[in-house]
């Protein structure tokens, strides 16, 4: 399969502007995904989408690839199907731009699953929730999955509800944003307009279930990615990255 990587990168963040060029440890967000995602040896390419000429000149100011894209285009998903529009390729995977310490081996999981499985559309990135106070946090979105690993609903808040069980004695999950979709499903999805659920829970996702699409999940026991949404986060980035003996890119 001939797999490319998309990166969606938006200069404008309501918590935090020029999110994806804020430095950490001395080099750009975006370079640190870009070159961490490069690792994944399964990718065919590997493209950053943006809006901003500012990104545009520093993904190739360190080498990278990058295309323009109009700054009308509402979201994270719709960016990277207007990159993919006119690309040659089977698989794409949608790799969130505010993951500076994202790993090759969830990125090559989630590639597996599209070749075991030749009718498989779409599919993400889960990870166990521990800590009990997550799962009251509406930040932290969590996915309830099938004995197969489809996932059956997500939300933000708290399932399923535990009425007679204590949170120790279920295995709950939280949603990691990283995406996979054959082409031609990732083109449909971005046509098809929102639905009730994914209005109600700010989750686009929710628009593939409520079409009737399933998403597979693959399971990542050991999740070291952090999301990077406020100006604090690039702290924690840079003291896991120390704590980690992680090389700069």
């Amino acid at each position: 399969m001939n797999t490319v990587g998309i990166i969606p990168a938006r200069y404008q963040s309501t918590r935090f502007p020029g999110k994806p060029l804020a430095k950490i440890c001395g080099k750009p967000m975006i370079e640190w995904v870009y070159k961490r995602a490069a690792s994944c040896r399964r990718f065919s390419s590997l493209i950053v989408a943006t809006d901003d000429e500012r990104i545009f000149d520093t993904v190739s100011s360190f080498g990278g690839s990058c295309v323009l894209t109009p700054k009308d285009i509402p979201s994270g998903t719709d960016r990277i199907a207007y990159a993919a529009k006119n690309l040659d390729c089977d698989i794409i995977i949608n790799i969130q731009g505010d993951e500076p310490l994202i790993e090759p081996s969830p990125l090559e999981a989630l590639i597996d699953l599209f070749q075991k499985d030749n009718e498989l559309k779409m599919a993400t990135l889960i990870t166990p929730l521990t800590i009990e106070e997550e799962l009251k946090n509406p930040n932290i979105v969590k996915v309830v999955i099938d004995q197969e690993n489809f996932c059956l609903y997500f939300s933000r808040s708290p399932v399923p509800y535990l009425r007679e069980i204590k949170f120790n004695e279920f295995s709950f999950y939280k949603h990691i944003g990283i995406y996979g979709y054959r082409k031609d499903y990732l083109l449909k999805f971005a046509s098809t307009p929102p639905q009730k659920l994914e209005k109600a829970e700010s989750l686009e996702q929710l628009r593939a279930l409520e079409t009737g699409v399933k998403i597979k999940a693959e399971k990542v026991e050991k999740w070291r990615g952090i999301s990077v949404d406020t100006p604090e986060d690039i702290k924690k980035a840079e003291e896991e990255i120390k704590k980690g003996g992680i090389i700069p890119p």
